[in-house]
């Protein structure tokens, strides 16, 4: 194992780093402290060509273009302080109501117009005996973005011999508060030669949750079993796509109330022969394959991005989650610690 710390740019004067990750077996991973933000995965394929199968760009500039700003896909980014939709941007909490940002349409996204995905993280690296790995570390004040408690917030990258990425997080408020972080990776395993609609996903769920004009978890839980949808057995995505009529877009409910560390799904390429598998603590997993993904957006050595050319898992609480009755641990309380672990596994 290795490491490697290189200049990323500045942003409002302040030095950006970027952090690569390598194990033995040829993979690579790059992540930057601006959003801490996953860049660059390197994966051999199956006759040993190694290439970058996630979304991403070379340097900070990349993400502030203008194309880049308008689209908005999130990539690579660690989302918080509450990712995915809360209906009409506001929630009630012990006996008071609080007004979130609106930043898509009347709901708030993915924490707000500068959530954790736009801030400069603190960041650590380290070696230990199960990999090479950054810690990143920020705190998020008092009603930032309209959040209630001021909340520290760690999240640590471990690359391992085994091409797991582990990503662990943990934030502790000093004040009851919605708490649900994930990491938006856009991963195509097949290097961007094609769209993502030739890869094999598995999804181990038979529930999704239900969502309303405007994007938001209704709570409603729906069974999905037979449906176009419905990925418990293998299925190429483009059929999928095709008796959807539309990409995916879908929370699917994982059954682990409990928090358990599970296979939520496994992504398999034939034409590269790479597979990802996830594996997660979370109750609840978004299959995401790019639908509003702008074909604008390339890396600097010309990378096409685009609809349906890279495919998000992002483990996590139920979206709309403090307006969701009952909903699993969408509300940490002060003093205690959010805790949440989701693995990114590679094989070729």
């Amino acid at each position: 194992m290795n490491m490697a710390i290189s200049n990323f740019g500045s942003l409002a004067g302040e030095s950006v780093k970027e952090y690569t990750l390598k194990n033995n077996n040829g993979v690579e991973v790059k992540i930057t402290n601006y959003g801490a933000t996953i860049t660059t995965i390197m994966v051999p394929d199956s006759k040993g060509n190694i290439e970058n199968i996630a979304c991403g760009f070379d340097t900070l500039d990349g993400y502030f273009s203008k194309d880049y700003v308008d689209n908005a896909p999130y990539f690579g980014s660690t989302v918080g302080r509450y990712c995915s939709q809360i209906k009409d941007a506001k929630f009630s909490l012990n006996g008071k109501q609080y007004q979130l940002v609106k930043n898509c349409g009347p709901n708030n996204l993915h924490g707000g117009a500068i959530g954790f995905d736009k801030r400069v993280w603190n960041a650590e690296p380290f070696e230990n005996n199960r990999g090479s790995g950054v810690k990143m570390a920020l705190k998020s004040k008092d009603l930032e973005e309209g959040f209630p408690g001021n909340v520290n917030v760690e999240v640590m990258f471990t690359l391992t011999d085994n091409n797991e990425l582990n990503i662990e997080y943990l934030a502790t408020p000093d004040a009851d508060t919605p708490l649900s972080l994930t990491n938006h990776t856009y991963f195509n395993l097949n290097a961007f030669h094609s769209n993502v609609e030739c890869h094999l996903a598995q999804v181990h769920a038979d529930k999704k949750l239900a969502c309303d004009d405007t994007g938001a978890a209704t709570g409603e839980i729906v069974n999905i079993e037979g449906a176009a949808d419905d990925m418990r057995l293998p299925k190429r995505i483009g059929d999928a796509h095709e008796g959807m009529g539309d990409g995916f877009e879908n929370f699917y409910v994982l059954n682990n109330e409990k928090g358990n560390f599970i296979e939520a799904a496994k992504i398999n390429c034939p034409d590269s022969g790479r597979t990802l598998t996830v594996s997660t603590t979370e109750p609840s997993m978004l299959l995401y394959t790019g639908k509003y993904t702008s074909d604008a957006l390339k890396r600097e050595n010309g990378e096409q991005y685009g609809k349906y050319r890279g495919f998000c898992c992002e483990t996590h609480r139920y979206p709309n989650g403090p307006n969701i009755e009952n909903s699993p641990k969408s509300i940490t309380k002060a003093g205690e610690t959010f805790k949440s672990t989701t693995q990114f596994k590679f094989n070729w």
